[in-house]
């Protein structure tokens, strides 16, 4: 009878540990390689979680790197290398089904996590909408613009144009800045009033500005940044 490789125990050992004490019980590396174990089902992994990690950085940007990016890590194939952003967007579809089950007004992180998750790795800045009912839950998000913030670029029209189609009565604005900090730039208040100028024309709420960042978010209402334009 053929001996099974030796890391097949240690397989089985994560797993294990995974169902008894969930991912805080296993170190980033081991999380990473138990995703693997499914993209290479004969092969010792460990040594490729590892990698994946010291070359990106960390566990967070093995996820943020795209198919194209990590096909360049040796031991990778590309059909390997789909399976970690899938991770990545399957996570981001869990976050938006949970967050359209909530009020927004009352449970403002649902949609900081759901925003993490979705612009999370991006070099540039992403300007997002969500649209709202009038129990401020999520209807749908949309993507309006994504490069470098500037009042210049119409995001009002785009923005009451899907209102009108979402039949929304809210927005949530939500962008991230990839530097990691999340403090507001002139350009970013300035851009704020202008959108709740144009929403209130068509009796439409902004219930928040979210700014994400890896350092973590900044809200414009918990700052008390959302008053009314004159």
């Amino acid at each position: 009878m053929k001996e099974k490789p030796h890391y097949w125990g240690h397989r089985e050992r994560l797993r294990e540990r995974l169902l008894k004490t969930g991912a805080e019980g296993l170190r980033d590396y081991e999380i990473l390689e138990l995703l693997l174990t499914y993209a290479f089902p004969q092969k010792d992994v460990k040594p490729l979680a590892k990698k994946l990690i010291k070359h990106f950085g960390s566990f967070s940007n093995v996820l943020d790197a795209s198919a194209e990016e990590l096909q360049k890590v040796p031991g990778l194939t590309p059909r390997s290398a789909i399976l970690l952003p899938l991770v990545k967007e399957a996570s981001g579809a869990y976050l938006a089904e949970k967050m359209k089950q909530k009020n927004l007004l009352t449970s403002p992180q649902a949609a900081v996590e759901f925003a993490r998750v979705k612009l999370a790795g991006k070099t540039n800045e992403v300007f997002m909408v969500i649209y709202l009912n009038t129990k401020n839950e999520a209807i749908g998000y949309e993507i309006i613009h994504e490069g470098t913030l500037d009042s210049s670029v119409v995001y009002p029209r785009h923005i009451i144009e899907g209102s009108i189609n979402h039949n929304a009565s809210g927005l949530l604005l939500i962008h991230n800045h990839p530097s990691g900090h999340t403090d507001p730039s002139p350009e970013d208040k300035h851009i704020t009033q202008v959108i709740m100028k144009a929403a209130r024309t068509m009796d439409i709420h902004v219930l928040d500005h979210i700014i994400v960042g890896k350092g973590g978010y900044f809200s414009f209402a918990e700052n008390h940044l959302l008053e009314e334009p004159i």
